[in-house]
């Protein structure tokens, strides 16, 4: 699986057995609201246009192009398939829809879901009518755009993308795929590296409690060397193996099996559920070993500091909107990024297709991963997020790319959290319920600024000039005032009552000067440049001014790529660099020359990437 072209929409967890479902569909708005009551879900009569999923309808490769108000929006497919044989199932799954989805087939209700970002799976065998192998799948699709207490990142509630935010995304737009499965099927499978341990813990869930005892045998291997193989009596639905990996013990050798973006080792692993000798359900997987943590000021991977060279992703296609134009382009997009010189990316107010995932933790980039925030603070609010945070968690955190979590940015949706405790205890939970998914990783309570409880402390500051910088991060004394009583975009930096301690500062929002070679190009920036080479400079001069820092333990420049308005991209919208690739490379990379315990660390050998 890992050196194939086609990445399976849930690369952690691959049957062979899966069909495609993304094309052209029948698509109709209902604006009124009337589907439902006048039974849409049963006729195709209402589907009189045709769009292309999954990307969404307000996007030009949908087919539509359509950016105005369309809360309510329906789907149809005929599909040819037919009823699986006794014993096997037949499991319909969504990347994302966003935002509330009713699914039927052949008219019959087989599933609903919330959340915009998070998949779901609907078993549709006992849907499908009998005596025929053509079968329709309805899916309607509600994303109010004015629901401030939807978690909708940046996604415009007004009709024209203003200021920061951008046009809307509605309804499908991650992969459709069906699946046939056994009766008794491996519903999900998570990977916890215990790297001081010498091990790694697997955990499996199965659909529904087996009818009699079965085994889980699982393999893992790196290339053709069998690392481990174990195998376990299952009597549940869930059954946790801690895999004890003899190769992690065995000295200076076992640097050979961690994972960085330097070296993306990566482990192969077959999971098998077996019944008296036969198969009964098999995946593939892969997983990746090592550590994170912070400790005396610094980011820590695999134990060692490790200075992070991050770039703002917004995530977003001119023609595709949210959803990526094509499987390659998000291969395409890490390659881009580390290119330009970066080991990490921050992908801002989007949780990213799983496949984007797939490859930075194939080529090695580390990922950031926020949730998309909602606007107001509420209980249906707080609700909404946290449920949809948390399947997100659960979806990422075995993936080795995802080394930090960000629930909150910049006091979305908590505006007035510097003076109300119910909005501090809410960023204080989620930060907590995070932790209580994941403790291997960093937490941020609030990305920015106002910070709660945080293990990184992050600061976004726009500042146009380098002198500016130097002044507020320049080296300890500088940071300390910085963080304990200044206000760099006029909010506290710290919360009264949380003391960072040794806990490491990062500049996670930066730069975003804005250039175009079109003078008529309209958009913004937080500066301005009038030339390439006048950009090349600004550029220069506030990397340089982050990299001279004595104490910041990384940064995240805004932005990898100009979108909608704003023009204070790296890259034009359509991913073609404003100054040359190496030249930005040679601006950012600095950083890795300069940090001694970085620059140790090994290149990939020959067929460690592809």
């Amino acid at each position: 699986m890992l050196g194939t072209a086609t990445v399976h929409p849930r690369p952690q967890l691959v049957r062979q057995n899966w069909t495609d479902l993304g094309g052209k569909w029948g698509f109709a708005h209902d604006d009124d609201d009337v589907g439902l009551a006048d039974g849409w879900q049963q006729s195709a009569k209402p589907f009189d246009l045709t769009i292309t999923v999954p990307y969404p309808p307000e996007s030009k490769l949908s087919g539509l192009n359509d950016t105005g108000y369309h809360p309510v929006v329906w789907y149809r497919l005929e599909m040819k398939t037919p009823r699986p044989p006794d014993g096997e199932r037949l499991l319909l799954h969504f990347g994302a829809v966003d935002y509330r989805a009713m699914v039927w087939v052949d008219g019959a209700l087989v599933g609903t879901h919330e959340g915009g970002h998070t998949p779901f799976s609907c078993d549709i065998t006992h849907a499908l009518a009998d005596g025929t192998r053509k079968h329709s799948v309805v899916v309607r699709a509600e994303d109010q755009p004015t629901d401030a207490t939807q978690p909708r990142g940046k996604q415009d509630w007004k009709v024209k993308p203003h200021a920061i935010w951008y046009h809307r995304t509605t309804g499908i737009w991650q992969p459709v795929w069906l699946e046939r499965v056994p009766e008794t099927y491996l519903a999900d499978l998570q990977w916890t590296p215990d790297v001081p341990a010498g091990r790694v813990r697997a955990e499996v869930r199965l659909n529904r409690l087996p009818r009699s005892p079965m085994t889980l045998a699982l393999r893992l291997r790196l290339r053709d060397e069998v690392l481990a193989e174990q195998r376990v009596r299952v009597t549940d639905d869930t059954a946790v193996l801690d895999v004890v990996l003899p190769a992690l013990g065995n000295g200076q050798d076992a640097g050979r099996l961690l994972w960085s973006p330097e070296r993306p080792t990566l482990l192969e692993a077959e999971v098998a559920l077996q019944h008296e000798q036969h198969t009964v359900d098999e995946v593939e997987s892969y997983l990746g070993l090592r550590t994170t943590d912070t400790g005396d000021g610094r980011f820590l991977l695999n134990g060692h500091p490790y200075y992070v060279r991050a770039v703002l992703e917004q995530g977003y296609w001119p023609e595709s909107h949210l959803a990526a134009p094509s499987a390659d382009a998000l291969r395409r997009e890490v390659q881009l990024v580390k290119d330009l010189g970066f080991n990490a990316v921050r992908v801002h107010q989007k949780v990213e297709d799983p496949r984007f995932l797939y490859w930075c933790d194939r080529l090695g980039l580390l990922v950031w991963g926020e949730m998309a925030n909602a606007y107001r603070f509420d209980a249906t609010a707080v609700d909404r997020l946290t449920r949809e945070w948390l399947d997100v968690v659960r979806r990422d955190r075995s993936h080795p790319c995802v080394v930090t979590w960000l629930p909150m940015n910049e006091s979305w949706g908590v505006q007035h959290i510097a003076v109300d405790p119910a909005q501090r205890s809410y960023a204080d939970a989620l930060y907590h319920l995070t932790k209580s998914l994941d403790p291997t990783r960093p937490v941020l309570s609030n990305d920015g600024w106002e910070h709660s409880n945080s293990d990184i402390v992050s600061i976004h500051d726009y500042a146009p000039r380098g002198d500016l910088l130097r002044e507020r991060y320049g080296d300890g004394d500088a940071i300390e005032r910085t963080v304990r009583r200044g206000r760099p975009a006029m909010r506290k930096v710290l919360l009264p009552g949380f003391d960072p301690a040794d806990r490491p500062v990062m500049l996670t929002e930066f730069g975003g000067v804005r250039y175009s070679s079109s003078p008529l190009r309209r958009g913004w920036g937080y500066s301005q440049a009038s030339s390439a080479k006048e950009y090349a400079d600004r550029l220069t001069e506030l990397v340089d001014a982050v990299l001279d820092s004595t104490e910041l333990a990384g940064f995240c420049y805004t932005q990898l790529t100009d979108t909608e308005q704003e023009q204070n991209g790296l890259l034009t919208a359509d991913r073609k660099p404003k100054i040359p690739v190496k030249q930005v490379n040679a601006i950012v990379g600095r950083a890795a020359r300069s940090m001694p315990l970085e620059a140790l660390s090994r290149p990939s050998r020959d067929g460690d990437r592809e």
